[in-house]
């Protein structure tokens, strides 16, 4: 982040574990955060990455009320990244604090969801967000880019897949199927273009 640096990393000598961004570096730290209370978590816990550190900013300039949101009152830095750390210490990346779906009380990760349509054999890609539901609050929507000469595979069968590895509570309600992805300059899908899409029922063209 440019408010940080670098924080963790994979050891130089050690254990480099896939899907883990590691460590802390020297004389910085780092902790898990339950997004509502602020309660720190446990192992294997989803909740905010906070760290603290002679790397981290002192502020954002000129904005003195976005640098108090952004810090907690014991001096750490909300870095907005929804984490998990592991009994060796080793931090991964799980998704975006700002794209959590609340559905029903229960905190879903939508890269969480993702990682189990992109194992279908039909899918090349996916991006997962919430929409407002009168019931839960939010419910999970799927986007879908399919492999060349795959035909779309039932709602149906995408929620059976998702029971394979997923509470049922995490499955979409909805699946839409489009030809790309909305992303910038730098790749990242702007699922804030795709909540937009959903709202307005326009034909999802992006």
């Amino acid at each position: 982040m440019t408010e940080i640096g670098i924080h963790l990393t994979n050891p130089l000598s050690g254990r480099r574990l896939a899907g883990k961004v590691g460590l802390p570096l020297p004389e910085t730290e780092a902790r898990i955060a339950n997004i509502h209370t602020g309660q720190i978590l446990e192992q294997d816990e989803a909740g905010e990455l906070q760290v603290r550190g002679p790397n981290v900013f002192s502020g954002y300039w000129k904005r003195p009320e976005e640098t108090e949101r952004s810090f907690t009152s014991d001096g750490w830095f909300k870095t907005g990244d929804l984490a998990k750390v592991d009994e060796n210490g080793y931090f991964s990346i799980v998704g975006r604090v700002k794209d959590l779906i609340s559905s029903g009380g229960l905190n879903i990760s939508p890269l969480e969801v993702e990682k189990v349509l992109n194992t279908h054999r039909s899918v090349l890609e996916s991006a997962v967000i919430g929409v407002p539901d009168s019931d839960f609050g939010e419910r999970v929507v799927a986007y879908i880019v399919l492999k060349e000469r795959c035909e779309p595979p039932s709602l149906k069968e995408i929620q059976d897949k998702c029971r394979e590895h997923l509470a049922s509570y995490k499955k979409p309600s909805e699946v839409y199927f489009v030809d790309q992805l909305p992303r910038n300059n730098m790749g990242k899908v702007l699922k804030k273009k795709l909540r937009s899409g959903y709202a307005r029922k326009s034909g999802f063209e992006f």
